[in-house]
C-alpha cells in the first residue's frame, strides 16, 4: 500500500458537490475581483478567528508583508524572526526593505522562544514576527510579554494553523495582526495561492484594503504606493465551503496525532511535544532523529511519503548569504534542519494507512536499534 503525504485529491472529491456548485454560482455572477465571495468570506473568516476584521490577499507572504508596510516598517528598521522557519517569514521583512533579526527556537516545541528575544532588541528593533509552526501556537503571552516591554509590535504568522487555539482563542487573535496561507496544503487550502490578514484595528485593517488594491480606497485614486495582492473571488468561494469543514479535518488531524503519539515507540524517534496550553491544528506531525535520513529511505522504500521541513534554515540559504551568517551561528535551527522529519497526516488519511506508516517506523526502530522498541510509559510526555 503507498501512503500518500497529504491526498489533495481525496480532500476534493469529500466536497466535490459543495465545490463545484460554488464555482458555478461565481461563475455565472460575472464578478471575479473583490466581489461578494471574497466580503463574506473575510465575514466568515474573522468571525471564526474571533476578531473585528479579516483582509484577504494573494498569499501568505504578501499578508505578512502588507502588514509591514502597513506598519511603516521599511529600510533601516529591524523585525526579529525565529531562525528555525520556512524562509517566507524572513522574505517579508526585506520586501519590507527591514533587516530580519533571527533568535533561536525553544527546543522543545521549535517555535520562537521568547527567553532569546530581549537580547537583540535595540533602537531599530519594531516588530516581533511569532510563527506557529506546524500548526503549534506559540507561547504569544510570553511574547506580547516582551513586546510590550520594548513597545514593538507582534505579527503572528500564522501560515500553517487555521483552526489551533492558545489558552482558549483562536490563532489570528493573539497579536497586533496575523497573516494567514491558504496555500493547497494548508489545513484550510485554496485551489491556488490566497492568504488573509486578520487584526482586531480598524485603521491598520482599513489601510490593508487600500494596499493590496493598488493603494486605493476608491478606484483611480491612490492615497498609497499600494501592490496588486486581493484574495481571488473564486477562491474566496472555496475557501468558505471549506471553513465549514476546517473543525472537522482538524479534529481528523488530531485523532490521528493522537494516535502517532500512542503508538510510534521507535527508540530513535523524539516525538511532539504539546504544551498544555495549545490545541494543535497538527498541519505536520514532525519527528526528530539524528539518523533522520536513514528512517527517510527506509519509509521511501516501503512506499511511505515523507517531506523535510526545512532541510535548510534561512541564515544559510544563499538568498541571506548577505546577512553574513555562517554554520553554528544558530545551532539548535542547524540540528532540526538536520534531524526533522514530517510522516502522513492529513483528514483524509485512512487509519489503516496511519497503522502501516506505525507499523513501519516501529520495525525500522527494532532494525536500526536492536531493540525491541521503546516501552510507552517512556515515550515523550506532553509538557
Amino acid at each position: 500500500m503507498q501512503v500518500p503525504f497529504l491526498d489533495l485529491k481525496a480532500a476534493y472529491r469529500e466536497l466535490q458537490s459543495e465545490l463545484d456548485a460554488i464555482y458555478v454560482q461565481v461563475m455565472e455572477s460575472g464578478w471575479y475581483i473583490l466581489g461578494d465571495a471574497v466580503k463574506r468570506f473575510e465575514e466568515d473568516f474573522a468571525s471564526y478567528c474571533g476578531v473585528r476584521h479579516c483582509v484577504g490577499v494573494g498569499n501568505g507572504l504578501e499578508a505578512l508583508h502588507l502588514v509591514l508596510r502597513a506598519w511603516d516598517i521599511g529600510p533601516g528598521d529591524e523585525v526579529i524572526v525565529p531562525a528555525n522557519t520556512y524562509i517566507a517569514t524572513w522574505l517579508a521583512v526585506t520586501y519590507a526593505g527591514a533587516r530580519p533579526v533571527p533568535v533561536e527556537p525553544d527546543e522543545k516545541t521549535y517555535n520562537l522562544d521568547a527567553g532569546n528575544i530581549a537580547a537583540v532588541v535595540n533602537k531599530n528593533t519594531k516588530a516581533i514576527i511569532a510563527v506557529h509552526l506546524y500548526g503549534q501556537p506559540a507561547d504569544m503571552d510570553a511574547i506580547n510579554q516582551v513586546a510590550q516591554r520594548y513597545n514593538l509590535k507582534v505579527l503572528e504568522d500564522a501560515a500553517q494553523a487555521q483552526g489551533a487555539m492558545y489558552k482558549g482563542r483562536f490563532t489570528g487573535s493573539l497579536a497586533d495582526a496575523a497573516g494567514f496561507s491558504f496555500y493547497p496544503g494548508k489545513n484550510l487550502g485554496a485551489y491556488g495561492d490566497a492568504g488573509a490578514i486578520t487584526t482586531n484595528d480598524d485603521k491598520l485593517a482599513e489601510k490593508l484594503r487600500a494596499l493590496r488594491n493598488y493603494g486605493s480606497k476608491i478606484k483611480y485614486y491612490n492615497d498609497y504606493q499600494g501592490f496588486n495582492s486581493r484574495l481571488d473571488e473564486l477562491q474566496a468561494a472555496f475557501l468558505r465551503v471549506k471553513l465549514r469543514h476546517l473543525d472537522e479535518w482538524n479534529r481528523r488531524r488530531s485523532s490521528l496525532a493522537e494516535v502517532y503519539l500512542q503508538k510510534i515507540l521507535c527508540p530513535d524517534l523524539e516525538l511532539p511535544a504539546v504544551s498544555e496550553w495549545v490545541r494543535p491544528a497538527w498541519h505536520l506531525f514532525v519527528v526528530r532523529s539524528s539518523r533522520r535520513n536513514e528512517l527517510e529511505a527506509y519509509l521511501k522504500s516501503h512506499e511511505i511519503d515523507t517531506l523535510i521541513h526545512y532541510p535548510v534554515p534561512p541564515h544559510l540559504s544563499g538568498a541571506y548569504r548577505s546577512l553574513g551568517f555562517g554554520p553554528g551561528d544558530f545551532p539548535l535551527t542547524e540540528r532540526l534542519a538536520n534531524e526533522v522529519l514530517s510522516l502522513p497526516m492529513g483528514p483524509q488519511l485512512k487509519i489503516s494507512m496511519a497503522g502501516l506508516v506505525i507499523q513501519t517506523v516501529n520495525e525500522y526502530g527494532k532494525s536500526s536499534c536492536g531493540l525491541n522498541g521503546k516501552p510507552e510509559h517512556e515515550r515523550p510526555e506532553a509538557i
